[in-house]
C-alpha cells in the first residue's frame, strides 16, 4: 500500500496511475453492467429467439439492428460481451457487427450528454428555440429543426448509423468461422448442438447468470486494462500542445483527431464534452471524433480481440477509419446545409 500511496504523488508515474484508476473507474462499471447483461441474456434469453423475432431477409435485419441501441442503450466498454451471448444465441452476425458498432452512439443517452456538450455553442443555443412540439406533425419541418437546433447529435447519430450498417451489409453472406475466434464459434456450435435443455428454475438460472457474469468480467476485463494502461501512458505523457497546430492542417486534422479518440479511450457517454472543448478542430472532425472512437479505440482493440480474430480487428481498425474520415467532411457539409436551408 506503501508503494501504491508514492507511486501516486506527483510524478511522470504518479500521472500515468492516476489517469489509469481515473480511466478504469469511468469504464468499469459499464463492463460490470455488460457482462451482468450478458450473463441474463445467457441464463434466460431462449435460443435462436432473436434469429425468430428478426426479418429473414438479412438486409432488413441488418438495417433494423443499427436501431438496437435505442431500445437496449449499451456503453461500448460493455457491448463486447453482451455481442458474445447474442451471437451465441442466434443473433446473425451481420446483426451483430451492426449492433456493437452502433449501439454506443445510437442511443438516448449519448444523444442527450451531446445536447449538453454542445450546449454552450452560440448557433445550438439559439437554435434550440425552433423546436416545437408541432414539428412532430410535420417530418420536414422536425429535420430542418433538428439539423438547426442541435447539428452535432444529428450529424453523430446519423452518420454512425450508417457507418455501421455499412459494416454490417459488408460481412453479411460470410461465415462466423471467418470472423470470429475459433473458440466462441465453437461455443456456438456447441450450443446449437446441445439437447433442449429442461426448463430451470429461477434460482438455477440466476445462478447460471451470476457465473456467466463473473467469467465474461474476468475475460473482458483483462483486456480493457491493457487498452487503459496504453492510453494512460499516452495522454500523460505526450506533449498535447501538438493538437492546435496539427488542427490548422485540413489534410491531417481529420486522421489526427481520429488517431486522438483511438488513443484517448473515452467513453461514449462523455467525449462529447471533450470534443466541444476542441475549438481549433473543425465540425467535420468533431464528427470523426465523435463516430470513430466509439466504434475503435485502444481498449476497444484488445477488447475486440477476445471475440474476432486478430486480422478482423485490423481490418475494423483501419477500415472503420477510412470510411469515417472519407464521410465525415461531405455529411458535416450535409447537415449544416439542411439546418440553413429556408423552412419547407
Amino acid at each position: 500500500m506503501m508503494v501504491l500511496a508514492a507511486s501516486l504523488e506527483p510524478s511522470r508515474i504518479g500521472d500515468v496511475f492516476m489517469s489509469f484508476l481515473g480511466i478504469v473507474f469511468e469504464g468499469a462499471p459499464y463492463i460490470v453492467v455488460g457482462t451482468l447483461i450478458s450473463g441474463f441474456i445467457d441464463a434466460f434469453l431462449p435460443a435462436k429467439f432473436i434469429d425468430r423475432a428478426l426479418p429473414r431477409n438479412k438486409v432488413i435485419a441488418t438495417l433494423l439492428a443499427g436501431f438496437l441501441g435505442l431500445i437496449f442503450p449499451v456503453c461500448e466498454c460493455a457491448i463486447v460481451p453482451v455481442i458474445r451471448r447474442l451471437v451465441q444465441k442466434g443473433l446473425p452476425i451481420s446483426c451483430a457487427i451492426t449492433y456493437m458498432l452502433a449501439a454506443p452512439i445510437m442511443n438516448p443517452i449519448v444523444a442527450a450528454s451531446t445536447v449538453t456538450a454542445f450546449m454552450n455553442d452560440p448557433l445550438t443555443r439559439d437554435s434550440m428555440k425552433l423546436l416545437s412540439w408541432s414539428d412532430l406533425l410535420h417530418p420536414v419541418l422536425l429535420v430542418h429543426d433538428l439539423c438547426a437546433a442541435v447539428p452535432m447529435v444529428v450529424a453523430r447519430l446519423s452518420l454512425g448509423y450508417i457507418v455501421a450498417v455499412l459494416a454490417g451489409l459488408v460481412v453479411i453472406f460470410m461465415k462466423p468461422r471467418q470472423l470470429l475466434r475459433d473458440s466462441v464459434v465453437d461455443e456456438m456450435d456447441a450450443a446449437a448442438a446441445a439437447p433442449p435443455e429442461r426448463p430451470a428454475g429461477f434460482d438455477t438460472k440466476l445462478v447460471r447468470a451470476m457465473r456467466g457474469t463473473m467469467r465474461d468480467f474476468l475475460d473482458t476485463g483483462m483486456y480493457f486494462a491493457m487498452g487503459v494502461g496504453i492510453t494512460a501512458i499516452f495522454s500523460t505523457q505526450i506533449n498535447q500542445a501538438v493538437l492546435g497546430q496539427v488542427a490548422g492542417n485540413g489534410w491531417i486534422a481529420i486522421p489526427a483527431i481520429m488517431l486522438l479518440a483511438l488513443i484517448l479511450s473515452l467513453c461514449s457517454t462523455s467525449d462529447a464534452f471533450i470534443a466541444a472543448n476542441l475549438p481549433s478542430f473543425s465540425f467535420a472532425a468533431k464528427l470523426a471524433f465523435l463516430v470513430y472512437g466509439p466504434m475503435m479505440d485502444m481498449k476497444l482493440l484488445f477488447m475486440y480481440s477476445a471475440v474476432f480474430k486478430r486480422r478482423i480487428v485490423l481490418v475494423m481498425l483501419f477500415g472503420l477509419m477510412f470510411v469515417v474520415g472519407l464521410l465525415s467532411g461531405p455529411w458535416a457539409t450535409f447537415i449544416q446545409n439542411l439546418a440553413t436551408t429556408v423552412k419547407p
